[in-house]
């Protein structure tokens, strides 16, 4: 298992001396591996390790064996450990998310906390050549394109840092040989054989079918898929840039320099238009489009938008384009209260003197007082505005989060969102600014209140 880790590192320069590296580990084998491995390694590498483990709370007793286990490992070997815990399960059920993507979710967001809060530089997982092999038959299954035949990447950037998987060449069997090799024990996740999930149907089912009556080495076929798949789609994708800067005339695309381009690429340019204009477009509406170059036509696309074409022009846009309505915006003292008229709602700030008696209750996390200014700004949003809700991966377009909200057109214009400084700490609806979440000590928190008639 060494030297195929040492290979990958060096080729996907995964690693670089004076590295901060948060090893993820579960408990079960893969994760175990990765940090005796970068243990036995990290001399060489020059890297400074220390362990990241995230408790999804799923498994009562089970998840926390788990993570006393992985305590003490960390302790064994002198190294710092981070842990969390989170209620997945009610997690998933507030955002209607299936428990492997909440759980992903709270764990990234994990991730991106440590390294923004710089207490490590990258968070290396133990994502391994069978992980990247169950991935692209997944991906297959669910419909993709070449980008999702990439599979698992090496490397993902988060926040000023990245999550690095340096195991990704190679195998689970190579990771249990190398454990018992070293003596090192491990823990078994149940869940893991529940053919309820759809991964594992594919582990303990279809892939062993297919290596006994197909392929027997079709995991590796499959990574070396996602390899080529990757090489591949980074070369597209930066000519499909190149090429959009030609087509792309203000909020429209040149329909007859679109139609000189090869299909594959046309594709491209077109799905990245619709990224532009925060549309969503599946093969069959971008197919219909395609197939409509150069005519005069009208297509309705989902989550509200439509594609208008002319003989010379593609334009994506919203359906329904209203007036854009008043701005606002009001100073929120902490603590006290505002009243924004144009929300019919009274914004109020409460001060908690302590917030571990709080969130003992309460799930969703508070502002840190010490971080916050004496007052907050209220606005609406505004063009170009990110914010970044606790237990999501990274800041995204506020833009973006009001679109999966489904919202009336006006409604979502006025939404409102808090400001310290020139940073948005609450947005309604959405959990605090990842940044700014209390962990002790005073913490305020943000009531939303209805004005009653007459006042």
């Amino acid at each position: 298992m060494l030297p195929s880790l040492e290979r990958y590192i060096a080729k996907r320069q995964l690693l670089r001396p004076g590295d901060r590296v948060g090893v993820a580990v579960s408990g079960g084998a893969d994760s175990v591996a990765l940090l005796r491995g970068l243990l036995e390694r990290r001399a060489e590498l020059g890297i400074v390790l220390s362990v990241v483990h995230f408790n999804h709370k799923l498994r009562g007793e089970e998840s926390d064996g788990d993570e006393q286990f992985v305590r003490e490992l960390a302790a064994k070997f002198d190294l710092e450990a981070y842990v969390s815990e989170w209620d997945t399960r009610r997690f998933a059920g507030e955002k209607e998310l299936s428990i492997e993507a909440a759980a992903r979710e709270l764990r990234y967001a994990f991730f991106g906390r440590l390294i923004k809060e710089r207490s490590v530089d990258k968070v290396a997982t133990a994502h391994t050549l069978d992980d990247q092999a169950e991935t692209v038959l997944l991906r297959v299954f669910r419909g993709t394109g070449t980008s999702g035949l990439a599979g698992i990447h090496p490397r993902l950037k988060v926040g000023e840092g990245a999550v690095v998987r340096p195991l990704l060449s190679t195998g689970h069997r190579e990771v249990v040989e190398f454990l018992q090799k070293c003596s090192q024990p491990w823990r078994h996740d149940s869940t893991n054989t529940e053919l309820i999930y759809t991964r594992n149907r594919v582990r303990h089912e279809l892939l062993p079918f297919l290596q006994k009556s197909f392929n027997p080495e079709v995991i590796e076929a499959l990574a070396n898929l996602a390899e080529i798949a990757r090489a591949e789609d980074e070369y597209w994708a930066a000519e499909t840039a190149e090429v959009f800067v030609r087509v792309h005339l203000g909020r429209e695309l040149d329909v007859p320099e679109l139609l000189k381009l090869p299909l594959a690429l046309r594709r491209r340019v077109l799905r990245l238009a619709a990224i532009e204009a925060g549309a969503a477009l599946d093969f069959h509406h971008s197919e219909r489009i395609l197939d409509q170059l150069g005519k005069t036509s009208e297509i309705e696309l989902p989550n509200g938008f439509r594609a208008q074409l002319t003989a010379k022009t593609l334009t994506l846009e919203a359906t329904q384009l209203q007036a854009k309505p008043c701005s606002y915006s009001y100073k929120l003292p902490i603590p006290g209260e505002v009243t924004v008229a144009e929300l019919g709602l009274r914004l109020r700030t409460v001060v908690i003197t302590e917030v571990e008696k709080f969130t003992r209750y309460n799930d969703d996390p508070v502002l840190a007082l010490e971080r916050l200014p004496q007052e907050l700004l209220i606005r609406n949003w505004r063009a170009g505005d990110r914010f970044w809700p606790a237990h999501t991966r990274a800041p995204k377009k506020v833009k973006e989060l009001l679109q999966e909200m489904h919202l009336p057109s006006r409604e979502k214009a006025l939404w409102p969102v808090a400001l310290a400084g020139e940073e948005i700490v609450w947005m309604r609806g959405f959990a605090v600014a990842s940044p700014y979440v209390a962990r002790q000590g005073k913490a305020v928190v943000i009531h939303a209140v209805p004005l009653t008639p007459g006042r």
